[in-house]
């Protein structure tokens, strides 16, 4: 196994910068890495990454373990359609491309037109399309193109039977989610404000509006409908109804699950701004409506989603109508589709759809292949189709088409899969947590795997924003379990498995709990002899770089190999940066006395402690990251680098012209993956086991 001493570790300067928070005295001597785009940082990330190189070149398995994952990922990847005028729009990705292309076909044809290859756009193929919407008719497309891994987009408009793009060109905007007047006149979109020069990628997020963009106008004429200067956390977005007669803005405060929705009656002569549902006291989903009837899914009183319809004359809660009652399943989410409501809920954390009259009777379920994940659903208010992508961890996806009025579903793309399905075996267990809570936790391996202390392991988990971990595939759990290894995927407190109280108990105040659940799953693999400490790996990226940012150094003991990637791991200055401040309604503010010391309790950058014997550990970043910011990754292994008392490796691995993870290419995911197992498995001191790795 790989060893590194302290002498290896490139030179980091240390500071005196001090911050005072609250009367507490917080040390701060790696700020300077913050200024990701200085020499002195450029250099340092250099000889970083050149370590974590010189690491990694040593590791024999390396190259075949990147042989295998191109085995693995022959296939095609289809996105879920969205149909418009007779059209069907998709991304289409083949199995020798390394981004997705935009697509069209016609209704009932298997022929698939490419509108956008982005992979022409740039030679390292790092422009990738970010969303797409077509006009009603199909005659247009609005998508977005993102560069470099890059949060902001351009947004640009096709004309659809000519090929060629018209001169709108949007810039500087995030999560846009434009919607088309019924005309196609143009289109209602998020903006934002322009980052100030040289801090594309650093600046905080703010002055977010909701805009209507003219076709054939500049960007800078754009009509501003609805803004709030004084709440820079606020985000808009709106929707046009079917009947196209009103906006539907949903105003959300941060990232947390609750929303106000106002309206715009296109009809009335003022066109004024209506606050229907004016209080963030729970989650409104517009599915649809009926003349002035609207159909919400709503969490306000049921914490796993019930649907209502509100009458705009009596919009108040007294006067609503529950169509579908709040039950023991966890509605997703849902649209209203030829007069019915089509519900994706979760139950016993995977995936469930049914179908409702729009008297809120139940008509029937839809059949799925498997336990998994169901992704959004695509239909139109006036057609009976709603159509869906359907994925687990053996399954790269099938997208389905479900027919609300005859009950059958139908096979729009299936992936051949380059892998015997049937190799593997998935299992679902419970855990204990420490307060006594039952945490599910999701088993997969290979079949002839002998399952014991010797088994190296990989834990992951993620825990936070309502985002539940039921069974969905990904390239890095298969591959793992193709090299011999455990998939162990636990569904802890703060996703969204279980509904908003769920969530709830792993927010704010209530962070502790995450942490705790997923200790507990990893003393319950060893206890219960599915592996041991020496190989048990935990991972995770985003918030779930958090997660095990803050697990590896809560408990040191417990973990052979720890692997966080793009991850919050500075809890005191995480809102400083991009979109930071919108987790605030996630994770509690450091400006708030009564959070300072919760955050500071578990806050990984503030809880390395010197002279301690750490886990191998490699961190994971992209110098483009602008959702979290890499200084966090930065500043992270400096501080690891600086405490480790053993000689176990402490690397950080910075891809280029990369971010978040969206929009990555096949080639440079592909390279992160073997890098991961490849460093993992060594240092676990695991062999690789898979079969046939050459083919």
């Amino acid at each position: 196994m790989m060893r590194v001493v302290k002498a290896d570790y490139p030179h980091t300067r240390k500071t005196d910068v001090v911050d005072e928070l609250h009367s507490v005295t917080v040390p701060d001597p790696y700020r300077w890495l913050e200024d990701v785009d200085s020499d002195e940082t450029g250099s340092w990330v250099a000889a970083q990454q050149a370590l974590t190189e010189s690491v990694l070149e040593t590791i024999d398995a390396r190259g075949t373990i990147r042989r295998r994952l191109d085995a693995l990922s022959d296939h095609e990847i289809f996105g879920t359609p969205k149909e418009a005028g007779g059209r069907l729009f998709f991304t289409w990705q083949s199995a020798v491309a390394r981004q997705p292309s935009l697509c069209w076909c016609e209704m009932g044809s298997d022929a698939v037109n490419v509108l956008v290859d982005p992979q022409a756009l740039a030679d390292d193929a790092t422009i990738a399309i970010e969303g797409f919407e077509p006009s009603p008719s199909g005659r247009y497309v609005a998508y977005g193109l993102a560069e470099a891994g890059s949060d902001w987009q351009t947004l640009r408009v096709l004309d659809v039977e000519s090929g060629e793009h018209l001169s709108d060109e949007l810039s500087w905007v995030k999560f846009p989610l434009p919607s088309w007047r019924p005309d196609e006149s143009g289109f209602f979109y998020g903006a934002l404000e322009p980052p100030p020069p040289g801090k594309t990628f650093k600046a905080p997020i703010t002055k977010r509006s909701l805009r209507f963009h003219r076709l054939g106008e500049q960007q800078d004429e754009d009509a501003i409908l609805y803004e709030r200067p004084d709440e820079p956390i606020w985000l808009f977005s709106g929707r046009m109804t079917g009947d196209g007669r009103y906006l539907v803005i949903t105003i959300r405060r941060g990232t947390f699950d609750e929303n106000r929705v106002s309206i715009i009656d296109f009809e009335s002569p003022k066109a004024e701004i209506i606050d229907l549902l004016p209080e963030f006291d729970g989650a409104y989903q517009l599915l649809g409506s009926d003349d002035r009837t609207f159909f919400f899914l709503t969490t306000r009183d049921a914490p796993h989603g019930r649907i209502v319809a509100i009458d705009l004359d009596r919009p108040k809660p007294s006067s609503w109508t529950v169509l579908v009652p709040e039950s023991d399943d966890v509605l997703q989410t849902a649209r209203y589709i030829g007069g019915r409501f089509v519900v994706s809920a979760l139950r016993d954390a995977v995936a469930q759809i049914s179908v409702y009259d729009q008297d809120g009777s139940h008509l029937h379920d839809v059949d799925l292949p498997g336990d998994g994940t169901v992704g959004l659903l695509e239909g139109c208010e006036n057609r009976s189709i709603v159509r869906f992508s359907y994925t687990d961890f053996l399954d790269p996806g099938v997208v389905l088409a479900h027919d609300v009025n005859t009950g059958r579903t139908e096979t729009f793309r299936r992936i051949s899969l380059p892998f015997d399905r049937m190799a593997f075996v998935v299992e679902r267990s419970e855990i204990r947590s420490t307060d006594g809570t039952m945490v599910p936790i999701f088993l997969a391996h290979h079949r002839d795997i002998e399952i014991g202390p010797e088994t190296p392991t990989c834990l992951f988990g993620y825990g936070g924003f309502n985002i539940p971990m039921s069974p969905q595939y990904r390239p890095d759990f298969i591959s793992w379990m193709d090299l011999g290894g455990q998939l162990a995927v636990a569904c802890i407190r703060g996703g969204g498995e279980f509904g908003t109280t769920w969530h709830q108990a792993g927010a704010r105040e209530n962070r502790a709990n995450v942490f705790a659940d997923f200790i507990a799953a990893a003393e319950w693999l060893v206890a219960t002899r599915r592996t041991s400490v020496e190989r048990l790996a935990i991972y995770g990226r985003s918030n779930g770089g958090l997660l095990v940012g803050a697990c590896m150094t809560k408990r040191p003991d417990l973990f052979g190999v720890c692997l966080p990637a793009v991850g919050v791991l500075d809890m005191l200055r995480f809102h400083r940066f991009t979109v930071g401040s919108y987790w605030v309604s996630d994770y509690g503010s450091p400006d708030d006395p009564g959070m300072l010391p919760i955050l500071l309790g578990y806050s990984p950058l503030h809880n390395v402690t010197d002279g301690t014997a750490y886990p191998p550990t490699m961190i994971t970043t992209a110098d483009h990251d602008d959702r979290v910011f890499p200084a966090h990754s930065f500043k992270f292994a400096a501080a690891l680098q600086a405490a480790q008392a053993g000689d176990a490796p402490i690397l950080l691995r910075i891809d280029h012209r990369a971010g978040h993870g969206l929009g990555k290419p096949k080639t440079k995911l592909l390279d992160e993956i073997a890098d991961r197992w490849a460093f993992a498995l060594d240092a676990l001191g695991a062999k690789l086991s898979m079969v046939d790795v050459e083919s």
